[in-house]
This record gives structure tokens, C-alpha cells and sequence, in this order.
């Protein structure tokens, strides 16, 4: 297993942030982003010590900030002692052998950053295999040898010519770890559907919590499901998902699920390494995005959990807006309710507005219900034993060589049973 650490933690490293400032950013924007790099910064055990902002037409191919500036970078790094330079823009593997060599310290960019926090805090059989796996791929096109060890040989029996350098075994060690994680984690994902499908024939419904991270997911899953989901003021401090029953104003029970945090600049090793666990949001009945209405800027949050679940297929998913921390500031998270119809602000610390976060979550359920009327062929036993599984069955009889089954359905199993609806 490769290292999970990408940031010295043995002690409280001192970090430089560095930012760009290039159409289409604004100053503003790239000081906000900075603001959550230091957030990331701290959350992976480290302390901002200085923080640099470039303006720039365009990223420098060579060294990401132009020589010039890369030589200042250094010369403020050795005045607060700084152990590393973090980047806010993923770095080309060039880029940070460019700039390591003109700062002589570590310089590693945001995914970097995000990746640490992931290693810290994945703690199942699954989620430890996702974040080696999204570390693997991004070491890989990093790997450099580092002085004579480029020339060294591995020979032996079975080699020819020169044999292979350090670095190409190196790579080869990395590839084949690659292969081996893919190879588990499919068979993880298999067992993860298989669980699904239970589910979906146990008719009930499900429900994902998704948001930015920090957002207070994890705080509603205990309010509305005593599921004991561990709760830190920090970020990505929940990666593997909880799924707990969740009974509604009613009677009417629903599976609810946790999920992992999303974050602007997510990286895509990321992404592609948690595939098999997002896939419980894209196969959700309804989103309840959690919005901190008490964060700096909540619709750029927004923005950024929406550009996720595009990324993993998610983005028709029907959701429901929730408003989260809203004691916080009660004015802004009404204004943001009034910008949002049909959404909810809501404390899941005191409780306030939870029970109206319920009756909502219901209602959308019925908006999106179809009870429909359909006649099944008695000879379309796969059919009538589709239609129970995939939703709700409340009523079946027989006349004749039909079998008439009243169902509830969401939108895209009413279109599936089109041709055996009762007109």
C-alpha cells in the first residue's frame, strides 16, 4: 500500500497559499477560495503562514506563477519558515518540478491537499481502498528520480539489454497496485448493488443527503434516525456513507442516506475513485441538498454541489433545498428560502424547522409518486413481479386474463408500464 500522506504530520507544518488571480476570476473569488484552502490546510494539520496572490493573463506553463514571481515566493518563504508552498490550481507534474527546484521546499497544489484529508479520514475496508486509489493515480505521472537513482539498473535473471531504471520499476509497482484496487473495489461495488436491489424490493424509497461539506449532513442523519454518525466541525470528517430507516410523517418509511461531502475543485481522482459509492445518489427517489445558509457564499456551494452531481449522472435527480444552520443568521437564511421556492431553513443542532424538513421530504416523495392502474397479462408473470419490486404495490385482483395492479410509481417506472396503464 503506498503512503496516505501527502503532508508531514508530525508536527504543524507552516504553510504558503498561493492563488491566481485570471479572467474569469475576480480578486474576490480567489480570496474566497483561499479562505477554504486554509480551511483544508488546517483540517490536514498544518497552519497558513503567508498567503501570495498573482495576476496573471494566463497560468505559466514552466512554473504556474512566471519565474519572476516563483523567485519572490521564495525569498517570503524563507522569511515566515515555511515547510511548503500549496497551490491553489492543480499543478502540472512539470510545474512542481519546476517550482520545487526555484523555492527548494515542497510545493504541492489543492487536490494534493484534499487527498491528505481523504487518507486521514477513511476508515472502512472500501473507503481506505478509494483513497489509495486516487492517490496511486495521482502519484503516477509525479514519479521522478531523484540524482543517481535514475541510472540505477534492475537487472537479475529475465532481463535484457540495460534492464529497467529505478523509476520504471517504480511506475510498474504503482500500475499494477492501480490494477489490484480496481480489481476489489468492483467486487465492493457488486456487493453495494446487491444491496440496492435488496433494498428496491423492499419497497422502500430512498433518500440522499448531499451538500457541500461541513454543510451539517451528518448532524440531520441523527436528528432524523439516532444513527450515531460521527459529527467534528471540520471538513470531510465524513467519507463513508451511513444508510439508516427513516419513518416519516404518516407511517411512511424511507431508507436515508449519508453521503460524503462535496467541495469546489473536487478533484477527479476523486471522483472516479468514490464512483461506486456516489452511485447510491444517483439512484435516489430524492436529493435533500444541505446548504450552510450561514456560509460566506452559499449559492457558489450551491454551484458547486450542483457541477458535481452533474459529473456522476445525478444532476435529475429531483432535490429538495434545505437550509441548514439557519439560527446562525435567520435574516440571510429567509432571504435564501425567498430566492428558493419550495425550500426549507432548518437547525439541526436546536431542532428548529426539522419537523417541517420531514413534512417536506414527504410531499416531494408524493409529488413525485404515480399511482397508476395497470392490466398485466396473466401469462406477464415477470411483469407483475417487476412492478413489485420497483415500487409499491396497494392493490391487485384479477378480471379475466388480466391482472389489474394498483401501484405507486415514480415518473420513469409509470413511463416503463406505459403500455399497461388503464386508460
Amino acid at each position: 500500500m503506498v503512503s496516505t500522506s501527502l503532508i508531514d504530520r508530525r508536527f504543524r507544518e507552516k504553510i504558503v497559499l498561493v492563488g491566481m488571480v485570471a479572467w474569469p476570476r475576480t480578486l474576490g473569488e480567489v480570496e474566497a477560495s483561499l479562505d477554504e484552502l486554509a480551511l483544508l490546510v488546517d483540517t490536514a494539520g498544518a497552519d497558513e503562514a503567508a498567503r501570495v496572490v498573482q495576476r496573471r493573463e494566463a497560468a505559466d506553463p514552466a512554473t504556474y506563477i512566471g519565474r519572476g514571481k516563483a523567485e519572490e515566493l521564495r525569498r517570503i518563504s524563507e522569511a515566515v519558515d515555511a515547510d511548503t508552498v500549496v497551490f491553489d490550481d492543480e499543478l502540472t507534474p512539470a510545474q512542481q518540478r519546476n517550482l520545487e527546484k526555484i523555492l527548494g521546499r515542497t510545493a504541492i497544489d489543492r487536490t494534493a491537499v484534499i487527498l491528505d484529508i481523504f487518507a486521514q479520514n477513511a476508515h472502512t475496508q472500501e473507503g481506505r481502498a478509494q483513497v489509495e486509489l486516487a492517490l496511486s493515480r495521482y502519484r503516477l505521472p509525479r514519479l521522478r528520480g531523484k540524482g543517481l537513482v535514475l541510472s540505477q539498473q534492475a537487472g537479475g535473471i529475465g532481463a535484457r539489454g540495460p534492464g529497467e531504471t529505478q523509476l520504471e520499476v517504480d511506475r510498474r509497482r504503482i500500475m499494477r497496485r492501480i490494477r489490484k484496487l480496481e480489481v476489489e473495489l468492483r467486487g465492493l461495488e457488486s456487493t453495494r448493488r446487491t444491496q440496492r436491489k435488496a433494498r428496491k424490493r423492499g419497497a422502500l424509497r430512498t433518500v440522499s443527503l448531499v451538500g457541500y461539506t461541513n454543510a451539517g449532513k451528518s448532524t440531520l442523519l441523527n436528528v432524523f434516525t439516532d444513527a450515531g454518525v460521527l459529527v467534528e466541525d471540520k471538513l470531510f470528517s465524513t467519507l463513508d456513507p451511513r444508510t439508516r430507516r427513516l419513518d416519516l410523517a404518516g407511517g411512511e418509511s424511507v431508507l436515508c442516506s449519508d453521503t460524503v461531502g462535496f467541495v469546489r475543485k473536487l478533484p477527479h481522482q476523486l471522483v472516479d475513485a468514490f464512483h461506486a459509492t456516489l452511485e447510491v445518489v444517483g439512484s435516489s427517489d430524492l436529493l435533500v441538498h444541505v446548504v450552510d445558509s450561514s456560509s460566506a457564499d452559499p449559492l457558489a456551494q450551491i454551484d458547486a454541489v450542483h457541477a458535481v452531481l452533474t459529473e456522476i449522472g445525478a444532476g435529475e435527480v429531483p432535490e429538495l433545498l434545505a437550509f441548514n444552520k439557519a439560527d446562525l443568521d435567520r435574516r440571510k437564511a429567509g432571504r435564501l428560502m425567498a430566492a428558493h421556492p419550495g425550500s426549507v431553513a432548518c437547525s439541526a443542532l436546536s431542532g428548529r424547522g426539522v419537523p417541517e424538513l420531514l413534512r417536506a421530504i414527504a410531499d416531494q416523495l408524493r409529488i413525485a409518486d404515480h399511482v397508476v392502474e395497470l392490466a398485466v397479462p396473466v401469462a406477464r408473470g415477470d411483469v407483475v413481479a417487476a412492478i413489485h419490486r420497483e415500487g409499491e404495490v396497494v392493490g391487485e385482483r384479477y378480471e379475466g386474463e388480466h391482472v389489474i395492479v394498483k401501484a405507486r410509481l415514480d415518473e420513469r417506472g409509470a413511463r416503463r408500464y406505459a403500455e399497461f396503464v388503464q386508460k
